[in-house]
């Protein structure tokens, strides 16, 4: 989803135009009163027409379509972002499964449940299909999806292996692997199969795609305002409120020390001292930060989880898919003694080819790729009440799987049922140690004592430079927890490789969310990531839950973040947003407060100075006139909210610091800039106000 970054003024323009109606300010009580503000100076400049007049009507329509313009800038990102996504729902023509299918991967009349994986060169050109438009699928239906083909809806693969291109998606171009019996089963609707085949068991309705979501997203029809923006709301509108108070009392003050003040004075006063700064940028600031998440390939499913990830306190990441790859990979062959490494090779190849779980195809991919089943091969599946997959060809019988089931069957046939004089404890003990899984490869060959060969290390990979990013998270004061269903050696082992803080082992659903939940009751907010169904719990839970993309349905339904790319150390750039979104509107907060305390001193001393003589001495900027000083104030409040509306997009930097550091900064750059601002900025508004004619 590239879309430029440039702000499209024109392009946003309708759209604030339409912003305009009153309805649609109720939501932004400032900029409601600057409305109500020029029309009651529109209909005093038509009543009483004047020079002041007339520029205070301009000025003021400005001040709310600038206003309205900094929103719809923000909205007008989401919906560039939306309209490259709706290319994804082009109606396709999906080839619709008849049936259910079978173990070996073809159509059965068999019951929903009988879904199952199967071998990845699965032939789609042999199963009866009936071509369907995409529309019409719903939730349960198989779809076959061939080379070069779109994903017509979103599902999980429930037979094959495929590459797929999901550039339209998450933006990048490096294809992906989906297969079935993993983690990584789930694709999305509009993506790319770029070779092989897989069937998809679709899992969404119509209109309630993932694609869908992320429009809505994205446009930010559905977006919704964080309670530390509804606070802020609120305390704009008491400012406005008081304001409105204050110009009313100065209007008697005024009547009474005779220096009466026209209601086209006393509205531009009013426009100018409630802070319409904050109130006119306080939307696009939260926009902004949803559609920043959006650019990093984040969808956040409300403002609230955007806000919330600037103040996390603790991390919890599940293993399996998150920390790790997944899938346990094939890592090491290691032979007892007396057993050359090529033939425990060969038989771990030989019992891997009908083992079509993610495990198997990793021992053929380190053996040395796939070939073809010798003839007369009678291939051993892995069956759960076994716990072994094997071959028996040409009078030998290979076995391969868990140390127990295959040092029983070395018994069943003869062999030393005693592992500890080949070498076999040893062996075991150093890949459980370390945080795998042993699988012990065995053989018999025809009448002769069964043997053990060796021992497949299966491990839990951890991805790439995820140490470090834990060690930058540990510096934003975030503490790293894994959570995993692995027994405490291996959790230590992996945790130490990864570098996360702590760990829980052995961990139940009931676990995660009890660990949430008192890390929660001592005042710390958590964010979770995840990927299965088992994490959805949690994920609901947590105050910022980031699914994986390639994760289950029901986790991506469960979080309120979703990470196309399914990285779980995004989360430092989720969090470092969350706090730049929170820095930002503190920064325009202070900036808006010091710009009008500044505006004071332009308008207050303009309108009683010939009153009050004394009162010159205010007028600083020794402004050329009553009127000009009251025209260049407003001018200056109308501007200063186009000029502020690249950092509201934007952001202000974020740089880890103590809130003292912060407070500090703001007060220094923005509280200062604040002040600074509207004295050079309206002293040089009025040097050219001052050259118009009848002022």
């Amino acid at each position: 989803m590239n879309v430029s970054s440039t702000i499209d003024l024109p392009g946003a323009l309708p759209g604030a135009l339409a912003k305009l109606d009153p309805r649609a300010l109720l939501q932004t009580p400032v900029l409601l009163v600057v409305e109500l503000g020029a029309l009651t100076t529109t209909v005093l400049a038509v009543l009483d027409p004047s020079v002041l007049g007339w520029i205070v009507t301009v000025w003021l329509w400005l001040t709310v379509l600038f206003g309205t313009l900094a929103e719809s800038v923000a909205e007008g990102r989401g919906k560039a972002q939306a309209a490259s996504l709706r290319a994804l729902q082009t109606e396709t023509v999906a080839h619709r499964v008849r049936g259910a299918l079978s173990p070996a991967g073809s159509a059965a009349p068999s019951s929903p449940a009988a879904h199952a994986s199967s071998a990845s060169d699965i032939r789609l050109d042999e199963l009866p299909v009936e071509d369907v438009p995409s529309a019409s699928l719903r939730a349960g239906d198989l779809v076959a999806v061939g080379v070069g083909e779109r994903i017509p809806a979103d599902g999980d693969v429930v037979a094959g292996i495929a590459s797929v291109d999901e550039s339209a998606v998450t933006g990048e171009s490096a294809p992906v692997i989906r297969e079935s019996g993993g983690d990584r089963c789930a694709v999305t609707g509009g993506t790319v199969v770029l070779s092989d085949g897989i069937v998809v068991r679709v899992t969404n309705d119509p209109g309630q795609s993932f694609v869908d979501r992320m429009i809505a997203l994205v446009e930010g029809s559905e977006r919704q305002r964080t309670p530390n923006e509804i606070a802020l709301n609120v305390l704009l509108s008491a400012l406005t409120a008081i304001f409105v108070v204050v110009v009313g009392s100065l209007a008697f003050v005024a009547d009474y020390s005779d220096a009466r003040q026209s209601p086209i004075v006393l509205t531009a006063l009013l426009v100018c001292l409630i802070p319409t700064t904050i109130g006119a940028l306080l939307s696009a600031i939260g926009i902004a930060g949803m559609d920043r998440l959006v650019r990093r390939n984040v969808l956040a499913m409300s403002g609230r989880a955007v806000e919330a990830a600037g103040d996390i306190d603790v991390l919890l990441l599940d293993k399996t898919g998150t920390i790790t790859y997944g899938n346990r990979r094939a890592a090491e062959l290691m032979p007892v003694p007396g057993v050359e490494a090529d033939e425990l090779a060969e038989a771990c190849l030989l019992s891997s080819l009908a083992d079509e779980t993610p495990e198997g195809r990793s021992i053929v991919d380190l053996v040395g790729g796939r070939r073809a089943v010798p003839s007369g091969a009678e291939l051993v599946a892995f069956s759960a009440s076994t716990r072994m997959s094997g071959v028996d060809v040409d009078g030998v019988s290979i076995r391969k799987g868990a140390g127990t089931a295959v040092a029983a069957w070395v018994a069943e046939h003869g062999g030393a049922p005693d592992t500890e004089d080949q070498g076999l404890d040893e062996l075991v003990d150093k890949v459980s140690s370390s945080g795998g899984t042993p699988l012990v490869v065995a053989e018999c060959r025809g009448d002769a004592p069964a043997r053990v060969l060796g021992v497949i290390h299966l491990k839990d990979v951890v991805k790439e430079g995820i140490r470090e990013r834990f060690a930058e998270l540990r510096a934003m004061g975030i503490r790293t927890v894994m959570i995993t269903g692995d027994n405490p050696v291996t959790a230590a082992a992996i945790a130490a490789e990864a570098g996360v803080d702590d760990f829980l082992a052995e961990a139940t659903p009931e676990d995660k969310m009890r660990l949430i939940r008192r890390e929660q009751e001592g005042g710390r907010m958590v964010a979770m990531c995840g990927d299965g169904t088992n994490d959805a719990p949690a994920l609901a839970q947590a105050d910022v839950g980031v699914a994986m993309n390639t994760g289950t349905s029901a986790a991506k339904e469960a979080g309120n973040m979703v990470d196309l790319d399914s990285d779980p150390t995004k989360l430092i750039e989720i969090v470092e947003i969350g706090k730049q979104l929170l820095i930002t509107r503190g920064a325009l907060t202070t900036f808006s407060i010091a710009n009008d305390v500044a505006k004071y001193f332009a308008i207050l001393p303009a309108m009683f100075m010939v009153a009050f003589p004394g009162l010159a001495v205010l007028n600083v900027m020794r402004l050329s006139s009553p009127e000009s000083a009251v025209i260049s104030a407003v001018v200056f409040n109308a501007l200063i909210i186009v000029l502020l509306i690249p950092l509201a997009l934007r952001g202000v930097k974020y740089r880890p610091a103590s809130a003292t550091a912060l407070l500090r900064r703001n007060l220094a750059v923005y509280g200062l800039g604040g002040l600074v601002a509207p004295f050079v900025g309206i002293k040089l508004i009025d040097l050219v106000v001052s050259l118009v004619p009848g002022l």
